[in-house]
């Protein structure tokens, strides 16, 4: 049977396990940030898929970052690391079936997630819904993991905003990919923005020539564009420099520690909802996030700093997103106007 809560007084050793994206992991550090305040001397660990993990490389809230891979042979190797560190309390941010089994693995006195997650019953603290905690039916995702730990006892009232650190390696070596190629001559050609126009379904990916459109916008108010994507992604800059009648510098090879570098010395962020637009706003830099299929509601920045998203509102919004059953065209992201996007930007700016 569930336990009915955590005694804080025996516990020293904390993982925090919150798989999947870059803005999964973003969206986590606010309750990091809470969970630090409350435990100051704690050890507090935090389990990562490991091609993300570098997104909390230099994050001072935590002590370690623990990763898991893909394979079945690393999911049983993390899972014999976790269970040999001997944690008191595992926190259960994710709730899918591999970070269940993990959370149970670990063998940790107090293991503690949604009563509502499948396997629920390999925990031993189960909660009720974020939304019973905060009394109201609409809750961001910051807001959900903060109350799982609201619940069992961590102080979350003043609910951190998404924080993110700077390496100064990783501004040394954007430093120098910018010295290396042609795009030199933007490293002191004053304001930039940062632009990311992809993003992981159609439904979420407002037009190249849209960007195109607002990187000349943004000339005419004396800032620059740089753009970022994957390596996969590249063809969709080419296409953005192609299309754009101004130069706009492109990157597809930084890590994410340099895009996080890169974001906080940005004037702005103009881009999709994406996970390079949670790392913008976790640096607080000024964001235009233009919205599609997805959750506004669950998924805006979290951030003190200056941001609008924009969307054309459809009653089928939001919709899981990997197509669109609706219309077959995503009309919601396609009938984002550029007009609409440039007067956010200028609200934005202020």
């Amino acid at each position: 049977m569930p336990t009915s809560s955590i005694d804080w007084s025996r516990v020293k050793r904390v993982l925090v396990i919150r798989l999947r994206s870059i803005g999964d992991t973003v969206l986590t550090t606010p309750s990091l940030i809470a969970l630090r305040k409350f435990l100051p001397d704690a050890q507090i660990d935090i389990l990562l898929e490991d091609w993300v993990a570098p997104v909390l490389d230099s994050f001072p809230s935590i002590d370690n970052v623990l990763t898991v891979g893909d394979s079945a042979a690393s999911r049983f190797a993390t899972a014999r690391e976790i269970r040999r560190r001997k944690y008191d309390t595992v926190l259960n941010l994710h709730g899918g079936t591999t970070s269940t089994f993990l959370t149970f693995a670990s063998g940790a006195r107090y293991r503690a997630g949604y009563a509502h997650y499948q396997y629920a019953f390999l925990h031993n603290i189960l909660v009720g819904s974020s939304a019973d905690f905060w009394d109201r039916s609409i809750v961001h995702s910051a807001e959900q993991h903060l109350a799982l730990l609201g619940s069992v006892g961590v102080p979350v009232e003043d609910k951190p905003k998404t924080n993110l650190g700077v390496s100064d390696a990783a501004l040394d070596s954007l430093a120098v990919k910018f010295l290396a190629g042609t795009s030199h001559a933007f490293a002191d050609s004053g304001p930039f923005a940062l632009m990311h126009p992809a993003a992981a379904f159609e439904t979420k990916q407002w037009s190249v020539t849209n960007f195109a459109r607002t990187a000349e916008f943004l000339k005419t108010k004396g800032i620059v564009t740089i753009a970022v994507a994957a390596q996969h992604e590249s063809a969709m800059l080419d296409d953005l420099q192609a299309q754009s009648k101004i130069p706009v510098c492109a990157f597809e090879d930084l890590t994410l520690p340099e895009i996080t570098a890169l974001a906080s010395r940005a004037s702005l962020f103009v881009g999709n909802d994406s996970g390079i637009a949670h790392i913008a706003a976790a640096v607080g830099t000024p964001s235009v996030v233009i919205f599609g299929s997805s959750n506004r509601d669950h998924w805006r920045p979290w951030t003190d700093a200056p941001n609008e998203i924009v969307f054309s509102p459809f009653p089928c919004q939001p919709c899981p997103g990997h197509e669109c059953k609706e219309f077959g065209d995503p009309k919601c992201i396609l009938s984002v106007s550029v007009e609409s996007v440039t007067a956010a930007i200028d609200r934005v700016l202020g």
